[in-house]
């Protein structure tokens, strides 16, 4: 279970390939704290600790994981968002985050505003937003400013701006996005009394 609030900002070393699994080591500055078994969220994608050495630790992500989501297209040096899973006597600052991401979403517009950006996402599946609500960007836990059937807005504020991989983050781009997990259980519960 995570926030939706980045620690930092990890960076990928290296990355293998092992029959339909890809293995990503990952820097960051709280590898010595990790431990083997340990969930990360990354990018909002929860994968666990594999391996550690030194600095650098291991997660693998299999077919599902990559089919679900836009790791895929990950490349060496890339600036991943990260967050370990919460601790159950801290503050809950962003919202329920489980790190199970639902779909990928193409960044079609950024707006400066002069003080915040507007970040404009479209995506496939069927509509889970709505002004106001919560949704999981890469892992990053953001209020729904505009939805619409297919697509949504998010502001940014500076600070999440410069400490997430949003400041690199170009259109055209693929996200993460984990929809809220209360707007799901409704969603299933008025889909299966409508059928």
């Amino acid at each position: 279970m995570f926030t939706g609030i980045i620690e930092q900002l990890g960076v990928i070393k290296k990355i293998e390939k092992e029959n339909e699994n890809i293995h990503f080591f990952i820097e960051s500055k709280f590898t010595s704290e990790l431990k083997i078994d340990q969930s990360v969220a990354h990018d909002g994608c929860c994968l666990t600790v594999v391996q550690i050495n030194q600095d650098i630790y291991k997660v693998t992500a299999i077919n599902e994981t990559l089919d679900k989501t836009c790791l895929s297209s990950w490349k060496k040096g890339y600036e991943v968002n990260l967050e370990r899973c919460m601790i159950l006597n801290g503050r809950l600052d962003g919202h329920i985050v489980q790190g199970h991401v639902d779909t990928t979403a193409q960044c079609v517009s950024i707006k400066d505003e002069n003080g915040s950006w507007r970040f404009t996402f479209e995506y496939e599946s069927a509509n889970m937003t709505v002004e106001k609500g919560s949704i999981s960007i890469n892992g990053v836990s953001l209020t729904v400013v505009d939805s619409n059937k297919k697509n949504f807005s998010v502001c940014i504020i500076p600070y999440t701006y410069e400490h997430t991989n949003f400041k690199s983050l170009e259109i055209g781009g693929l996200v993460n996005l984990e929809f809220d997990i209360i707007g799901k259980y409704v969603s299933k519960h008025l889909e299966s009394h409508s059928s």
